[in-house]
């Protein structure tokens, strides 16, 4: 049985389950990081030296780094599916999950500045720089989503689950978001998938 620490509300952890349910893998997951704890505990260090989720357990295999974790699933299980077999191809996917670190820390100033501070506490103008990041790699994606219906092409993979749940909170919360009408439709289609609604779309804490 597959394992995967990680808590339900982290968006690195969601890259990794979205992966497991598209896949139709059976998993255990194991609540972890943030109120959960566990990740400073020697058992935990022992697969994951940085403390951080998620983390996964394949029999006597650990791994960590939510899109290796996508990535070595897909190649592992997916026959075909999620990550393409050509190295060309499967390069541009792993493209566009390499360019997916861009939000890291802009879009850790807007979610926690909106979703996790109080009003009151608020930086509002780091949480302004870090949407005006955000929009400039949304208009990105966009342009690449004009040329072919997901993001690295034809099909959908993992790429397309590095950049979702960025793109959950991005639809998801109160803010001014620049005209896209791409970007639009590739969420709306990303909304149509049963993985979605079980494991991305679980509201916004």
């Amino acid at each position: 049985m597959l394992e995967i620490w990680g808590r339900t509300n982290s968006v690195n952890v969601k890259k990794a389950l979205w992966t497991l349910e598209e896949l139709g893998l059976p998993y255990e997951r194991h609540d972890a990081g943030g109120a959960f704890g566990v990740v400073e505990t020697p058992a935990y260090r022992a697969m994951n030296p940085n403390g951080l989720v998620p983390t996964l357990v394949d029999g006597d295999f650990s791994l960590w780094e939510s899109h290796a974790i996508a990535r070595y699933l897909a190649a592992k299980y997916g026959d075909g599916r999620l990550i393409p077999a050509d190295p060309q191809r499967r390069a541009k996917v792993e493209q566009w999950m390499d360019w997916v670190h861009s939000f890291a820390h802009p879009f850790r100033d807007v979610i926690i500045g909106l979703v996790r501070t109080p009003p009151e506490k608020r930086d509002h103008a780091a949480i302004e720089r870090g949407r005006q990041v955000c929009a400039g790699l949304f208009a990105i994606a966009d342009a690449a989503l004009s040329a072919h219906p997901w993001l690295a092409g034809d099909d959908f993979s993992v790429a397309d689950v590095a950049l979702g749940p960025y793109a959950y909170v991005w639809f998801e919360l109160p803010i001014e978001r620049p005209a896209a009408l791409h970007l639009d439709r590739w969420y709306g289609e990303l909304r149509k998938r049963p993985a979605w609604a079980k494991i991305v779309a679980i509201g916004l804490s």
